[in-house]
């Protein structure tokens, strides 16, 4: 029996596909979603942040795996929520059954991100709180993911097929290592039966400049690249102002996190088959826009 948190977005539904074939699943968030009803999965809606007692949902799980996090808001929005993974991390700790604990987080950002952006403060409150828990975990870092309806690439392409031009924040020198989401999933199953007590930080098989990666998009969609060029001050005030209107397209502190180059780590080797590509991916996504 799997015990999975969050399982609504890109990750969760990799984690369902996965695991369903061999798993018992019972998920936990706010809203149904429609992989979860096809695979047969037990959907628990509550917010993870409002659990006050996780021994019932825990009862019978032999593993737990936590995807619950927003991608932005405030220290009002996120405190809730560390709550909450907090009473999890010490209940499976309490549990006969759990064997073992995966947790997905993120990469190290810039020393002021994590200490002032509260996406990363109370990411690694939870984080710490799971190491020095007495259960066996893995904690799974990795960089960009991609998948269907992903909100970073595909989002991007679609700005690029709709407007014609996008925004290159800063030289474009910096680095980024694409994973494909099912290929996480993957890397779950097979690490969570390894040495507990892990931190891994994952890449992709290929580590792109992020300038290269935008004009393969434009390739794929068959466009020249056109780009906004923005420096590295403009485009974190750009994202500022794009977030406050209401935007997804990017956040301010993931302009900063990309121009730190710190979002290439090396490829993950540990799976019997090769990683993904983006390339096919970006293919597909472009073929799928100029259809419509």
């Amino acid at each position: 029996m799997l015990l999975v948190g969050g399982a609504g977005g890109l990750v969760g539904r990799a984690i369902l596909a996965e695991f369903s074939s061999t798993h018992r699943i019972r998920s936990v968030h706010r809203h149904p979603v429609a992989e979860e009803a096809r695979s047969g999965v037990e959907w628990i809606p509550a917010d993870i942040a409002s659990v006050s007692s996780w021994e019932d949902l825990l009862r019978g799980c032999d593993l737990v795996v936590n995807l619950a996090w927003y991608r932005t808001g405030s220290a009002r929005v996120f405190r809730p929520l560390a709550e909450g993974l907090i009473r999890l991390t010490g209940a499976v700790a309490r549990s006969p059954e759990v064997r073992r604990f995966v947790h997905v987080s993120v990469p190290d950002a810039p020393p002021p991100l994590e200490s002032d952006l509260p996406y990363l403060s109370f990411k690694r409150t939870v984080d710490r709180a799971i190491i020095e828990s007495d259960t066996p975990y893995l904690i799974l870092r990795p960089t960009l993911l991609f998948g269907r309806d992903d909100r970073l690439l595909t989002v991007m392409m679609r700005t690029m097929h709709r407007y014609g031009r996008f925004p290159m924040f800063g030289s474009g020198e910096y680095h980024v290592s694409p994973l494909a989401s099912f290929d996480l999933a993957a890397i779950a199953r097979r690490e969570m039966e390894g040495t507990p007590h892990r931190n891994l930080v994952l890449g992709g098989p290929e580590r792109w400049r992020y300038r290269d990666l935008t004009d393969r998009m434009w390739a794929a969609l068959g466009l020249p690249p056109r780009y906004w060029q923005l420096s590295p001050r403009r485009a974190r005030r750009v994202a500022y102002l794009l977030e406050h209107l209401g935007s997804r397209l990017i956040y301010e502190y993931e302009v900063e996190w990309l121009l730190s180059d710190r979002l290439g780590p090396p490829a993950y080797a540990g799976l019997e088959r090769p990683l993904a590509r983006v390339g096919p991916f970006l293919d597909a996504t472009a073929a799928a826009l100029r259809g419509r």
